[in-house]
């Protein structure tokens, strides 16, 4: 257990910050599931929809430090790539 104020502080503020970047992963997460959903019903006007809402979700990611930018690339490469098989 914490003894100094500072270090208190620091608890709370963890505790905080663990919440709120739960969420926003979780949120992230979901909207890579909606476009991996749309892909294996192979809907792909779906697909499309999905992918370009989850671009903006997953550069935010990136922005505030839930992933790394080459995790965030790799997936979005990944997820476009079985989009545009599924177009053709």
């Amino acid at each position: 257990m914490a003894n100094h104020k500072s270090a208190k502080k620091r608890m709370r503020r963890n505790a905080s910050r663990t919440e709120v970047n739960k969420s926003r992963k979780s949120r992230m997460r979901t909207f890579i599931k909606k476009v991996e959903l749309a892909i294996e019903s192979k809907d792909s006007k779906l697909a499309q929809e999905a992918l370009r809402l989850m671009q903006p979700e997953l550069s935010r990611s990136v922005s505030k430090g839930l992933i790394h930018k080459n995790a965030a690339a790799r997936k979005l490469s990944r997820l476009t790539a079985k989009v545009k098989a599924l177009a053709s």
